[in-house]
């Protein structure tokens, strides 16, 4: 017994110790506070203001496997009118409509490509202001694509409008890049990475959309922070079935098709069957906002040493983007059965979304899952999918110049690596970029987050003017 309570007293002297050595590191970091707030002038503002509601009055909504020339066409005829010298002086190539433009460098070694797309999703339900009028109101342009993401492909025109006015010659070869069918994972962005590749380009730093001026990204850690996607994961659409000889629903059986659907799905929400790790960049991602955190939080990011393991297990039920960053997710979206009230389903089905994480990646996620499925006699079939990105070494010369440009055109606003849960068309271009920065230089709100996808969907037009300075100086900065 003595042997015991001298292990147990020792044990609890050992985790005292571990405590205080984190009290007293955490009391080290120094306290810091993200200042950076636009203060920009309201007449350049609305200019830019005015031009993004242009854009978002051209209804460009994408669906699957369709190609609308006339939609797309009207929506090019705008940029012409809004950008007359990136048109007139930029080699410009259109593939079905997605758009490519090439402005020659004083070099070609480390060419850089800036996108992001024109296509938008459908806009339902009922809107404070119409969602293609390009309100412009309260400080906002509202509208479809006001936010996601005709505003970063106002900037980086507008950008390349202002140097190219001027005269100047960009260091490096520059691209720009928009695709029509983003929305849906489409094949508008790979015909134009097929064109780069035939031109034998290898990019040296992209810029897409992805992460963003984001307020509060973690709870408790306040300011605005620019959240620097560094890799996506990646995703797939599933399909589990369950079978029986149907029957009438007077004289029910037990384990009918739905019944076992849904204790599938119930089991795998409550008891996700997907390891959690914090991976190297998501690690990153603490220790860069810890001086930014109140003391509890400063104290667990700041001691992944000995906190990870009660991080990886809180994480989740705290914020379910955060969770996402640590496994790999499904989310169960479309279920089908019987036709008839009366009549038990001789086949009923469940559609899932699952999104991969580099630990367990595409291959051992869906294996893991069919396993999950086969306990209740289910079969599955995968309608599409594809792995995660590469990470972008967040060490490395590219994303160090892309941490430079956001100090220069943001003072007091701190940057962040940040791992993509959703998917861009950044994926297609990994096989000719190393660099894939996922990154607009807009504030997204909580509002503006909530309207993309969402009803109102708006950004703020003060933090435009920043917005095309962050492309400027991206363009100028030498590689």
């Amino acid at each position: 017994m003595k042997t015991v309570l001298f292990v147990l007293a020792g044990l609890l002297g050992l985790l005292v110790l571990l405590l205080l050595t984190a009290v007293v590191r955490t009391l080290l970091i120094p306290k810091k506070t993200s200042t950076y707030q636009p203060k920009e002038d309201e007449q350049e503002a609305l200019a830019l203001a005015q031009k993004l509601s242009k854009m978002v009055q051209v209804d460009t909504t994408s669906y699957p496997g369709v190609y609308e020339a006339e939609k797309f066409g009207a929506f090019h005829t705008v940029l012409k009118e809004l950008f007359p010298l990136v048109h007139e002086k930029l080699e410009r190539t259109e593939i079905d409509g997605n758009l490519l433009y090439y402005w020659k460098g004083k070099s070609s070694e480390k060419p850089i490509l800036l996108m992001s797309h024109q296509d938008t999703v459908p806009a339902e339900g009922e809107w404070k202001y119409p969602p293609f009028s390009g309100k412009i109101a309260e400080g906002k342009v509202w509208g479809r694509g006001a936010a996601d993401t005709k505003c970063s492909v106002m900037a980086f025109f507008e950008a390349t409008e202002r140097l190219l006015a001027q005269g100047f010659v960009p260091p490096q070869d520059v691209y720009l890049a928009s695709s029509c069918t983003e929305e849906w994972a489409g094949d508008g962005a790979p015909k134009l990475v097929k064109e780069l590749q035939r031109r034998g380009v290898k990019l040296y730093l992209l810029c897409d959309e992805g992460g963003g001026i984001i307020e509060e990204p973690i709870g408790g850690v306040h300011g605005n922070f620019a959240m620097v996607g560094i890799f996506e994961k990646g995703k797939a659409d599933v399909r589990f079935t369950a079978r029986s000889t149907g029957g009438h629903a007077s004289a029910p059986g037990k384990n009918t098709p739905i019944a076992r659907l849904s204790a599938f799905v119930n089991k795998t929400e409550k008891h996700s069957p997907f390891k959690k790790q914090i991976s190297p960049q998501v690690a990153a991602m603490f220790q860069t906002l810890a001086p930014y955190a109140p003391f509890g939080l400063r104290l667990l990011f700041g001691n992944l040493w000995l906190f990870r393991p009660l991080l990886k297990a809180v994480l989740p039920a705290v914020s379910a983007q955060a969770g996402a960053m640590l496994k790999t997710t499904i989310a169960f979206t479309m279920q089908s059965g019987s036709n008839a009230f009366n009549s038990l389903p001789q086949k009923a089905t469940l559609g899932a979304n699952m999104r991969f994480i580099p630990h367990q990646g595409q291959s051992e996620s869906l294996e893991i899952i069919r396993r999950e499925a086969e306990k209740f006699n289910l079969s599955m079939e995968v309608l599409h999918a594809n792995d995660y990105t590469k990470p972008v070494d967040i060490h490395g010369p590219a994303y160090q110049t892309v941490q430079r440009v956001i100090t220069q055109t943001f003072p007091g606003l701190a940057s962040s690596p940040y791992v993509m849960t959703g998917a861009t068309d950044a994926q297609f271009y990994q096989p000719i970029c190393n660099n894939c920065i996922r990154f607009a230089p807009v504030i997204y709100a909580p509002e503006q987050m909530k309207g993309m996808h969402g009803l109102n969907e708006n950004i703020a037009y003060n933090c435009l003017p920043g917005a095309v300075r962050f492309y400027q100086n991206l363009i100028c900065t030498e590689k």
